[in-house]
């Protein structure tokens, strides 16, 4: 287990970051492909975006 995923994902759950910019740090972590079109968010671009840049304190600045 990459315990830094891990980590990151407790730490935006316990500050009660948007789902939707959790799942999209998870799928850009993990270098997922984006959803598709329609079912695209701000939150989730933001979190996709962060997460492609292994980005763990993101969350911390991002308000939605």
């Amino acid at each position: 287990m990459n315990q830094q995923y891990y980590n990151a994902v407790v730490a935006m759950e316990k500050a009660d970051v948007d789902p939707e910019y959790i799942q999209g740090w998870q799928c850009g972590y993990l270098l997922n492909p984006m959803r598709e079109e329609q079912r695209l968010t701000e939150a989730y671009e933001a979190g996709y975006e962060a997460g492609k840049e292994k980005d763990v304190e993101a969350y911390k600045s991002y308000n939605a």
